[in-house]
Formats: C-alpha cells, structure tokens, sequence
C-alpha cells in the first residue's frame, strides 16, 4: 500500500482521503485522487495531493485502487480501468452502493484481482468512522492490510456480502439519520429557552455521551434509559410522548425504506 489512487473523489473519496492524512496513515504525495472536473479539487491539490483526470494513469501509479464513483457509472469505470490492473500488483476496494464484487469482477477481462467491498461513513474524515467490509478473491493478508487502513480511520467489521446493502444504510445513511435527530433535538432546545449555538453544543455533546456509555458499559440501550428514568419522571414522560408519536417506528421504516431504495438505485 505504498501509493493509494481514489477514483472518483467526490464528498466520500474526498472524506477518505483527509482522514487517511489526519490519522497519519499515509501523506498525501502518497495519494492521487481523479475527478472528470478538477476545479472541484483545487482545496486536495493545494494540500499536496496529486489530482488528475486521468482513471488509468493514477491507477498505474499505485498498488491500492478506491473506487468512489456512483452506482450507475461503476461498472464502466472498472470497465475502463481494467487494462491498467495488474494480476499480483493491485487491490482493488469498492466503496460503491449495491454493486457485488461478482459483478465488478465480471467486468476486469479475466484478471485474477482482489476485490474488497467497503462501506464507511463520511465521518472517516475525522477517524470516526464505521465501516463493513466484505471480499472476493482476497487473501487474509489482502483483508488484514484493508482491515488495518480503515481500524485506523475509525471502527471495521467484517461482513457478509448479503449485509453490505443494511450496512449502507445503518451506517452511511445513518450519519445522515443521526444528524436530523440531533437537529431536530437542537430546535427542540431552542423552543426551551436556549440559544441555537448552546442547544447544538448540548445536543452533540449529549449524544456523544450516549454512544460511549453504550461502548464503554456493553450494555442495552434500555439498560442505560433505566438509569436516566424514574418514576413520574420527567424522562419518562418524553419517552412515552415521543413513543406515542411513533419515534421508533419512523426510524425502522425509514431504514427500511432507505434499503429497498437500494435495489432500484441504479435505475
């Protein structure tokens, strides 16, 4: 992994490449980033990443290969591209929605090249990410190596492949399900009396407070909601409120509905 070339560095390519930096994995000379609009990348190039236009070139110049692109412009991208991968040189990791490595596979001439499937979530920017990864055609050492780069950009777990589209949403689109809970907990505060800078800071700070007491007890959730709640309290009488408005029920239908979206998203 002496050189990484990410294709298609968008807001995920462009994510993973600070984080790879920030978490001191790699510097960025080490890195080549390729976008069909460069202006778009003036801020990487000036940090002292190479960027170019050029999908074959940069893949030529490294040993890890990150595809980054849209679902629907994958499967020709690889197409492109698979000239340029060499059987015993390249690893190839996938960081697109609903596209196997079967099918990415198929489209590599013949040529016997690990694929890895990865889903981070754009918090890789700051080394917090959650990313599932799966494989094909990849020794242990292949895995371990990928394993490792993203250990160090936040928390990996190895999945079936079958699991790869829930991961999509429990963890990339989570971050965006996330962030509208903690907005709509910051105008909730605002309502209450606080200003929106105070309440954000409350609501974030909170959250996290949440997450790692989960981390560091193990525990359930509604094992950690019993210590907060007491009876007549005021936490339950939110809890209850919140339920009765269908809290838990919009968040499972929305997952759901986020993962069927992902069976037609190439349409």
């Amino acid at each position: 992994m002496e050189r990484l070339a990410i294709i298609g560095a968008g807001n995920l390519g462009v994510a993973i490449a600070q984080g790879i930096i920030k978490a001191g994995l790699m510097k960025p000379e080490q890195l080549t980033l390729t976008r069909r609009s460069l202006d778009k990348l003036d801020s990487i190039r000036t940090a002292g990443f190479s960027v170019t236009t050029n999908n074959s070139e940069a893949v030529q110049q490294a040993s890890l290969i990150m595809i980054c692109v849209q679902p629907k412009q994958t499967l020709a991208v690889v197409n492109e591209i698979s000239p340029a991968f060499q059987e015993g040189k390249h690893v190839l990791i996938s960081t697109v929605t609903g596209i196997s490595t079967e099918e990415i596979a198929s489209q590599l001439g013949g040529k016997q090249i690990p694929i890895i499937r990865a889903m981070p979530n754009t918090a890789i920017a700051i080394a917090a990410s959650m990313t599932c990864i799966c494989s094909h055609q990849a020794s242990p050492q292949h895995v371990s190596a990928v394993i490792r780069l993203f250990d160090g950009l936040g928390k990996t777990l190895i999945v079936e492949e079958r699991l790869m589209k829930a991961s999509t949403v429990l963890a990339a689109s989570g971050i965006a399900f996330f962030m509208r809970f903690l907005r709509a907990s910051t105008q909730g505060g605002i309502q209450l009396g606080f200003d929106a800078e105070d309440a954000q800071a409350i609501a974030v700070q909170t959250a996290k407070g949440a997450a790692l007491l989960l981390q560091e007890h193990g525990l359930h959730p509604e094992m950690e909601i019993d210590r907060v709640t007491t009876p007549e309290g005021c936490t339950i009488a939110g809890l209850n409120e919140m339920e009765h408005q269908g809290l838990s029920s919009a968040i499972i239908k929305g997952l759901v509905a986020s993962f069927e979206k992902i069976n037609n998203i190439r349409k």
